[in-house]
């Protein structure tokens, strides 16, 4: 009998739950095992319990923003191999590359498609079903 493959940790942090409820959703669908955060305090907490390969980042948090996570995430040597998305309705040109600065893999702006951000998320880990 063969051995289920351990599912991939995806981390979601946004403060808004129209957003963060149906994401952990999706994710979940997708077949992802998944922690969620409303803050980047929060977030911090599931990087150092979890240790996720992937964190859906938002960046505008009520304490720490996304960018001062992202930047905690790339020091961290444990998470060397983590993606990280954000997912942002800042959509500036110098936003995107101060996201780029922190570390992310991926800058998607709000509103943005869920088919969109799924596909990425499975180019990133290399889980894309050919």
């Amino acid at each position: 009998m063969k051995q289920e493959k351990e599912k991939l940790k995806i981390l979601v942090v946004d403060d808004e739950p129209s957003i963060l409820m149906p994401l952990e959703f999706l994710m979940r669908k997708n077949g992802f095992q998944v922690f969620i955060a409303r803050n980047g305090t929060e977030a911090m907490e599931s990087v150092n319990s979890e240790l996720p390969q992937v964190v859906v980042l938002d960046i505008m948090m009520p304490d720490v923003d996304g960018y001062e996570v992202c930047r905690r995430i790339r020091e961290k040597k444990e998470m060397s191999g983590a993606k990280v998305i954000f997912l942002s309705a800042k959509t500036k040109e110098a936003d995107i590359k101060k996201g780029y600065a922190a570390g992310a893999d991926l800058y998607i702006p709000k509103p943005f498609s869920t088919r969109f951000l799924m596909e990425k998320i499975k180019e990133l880990t290399g889980t894309v079903s050919k």
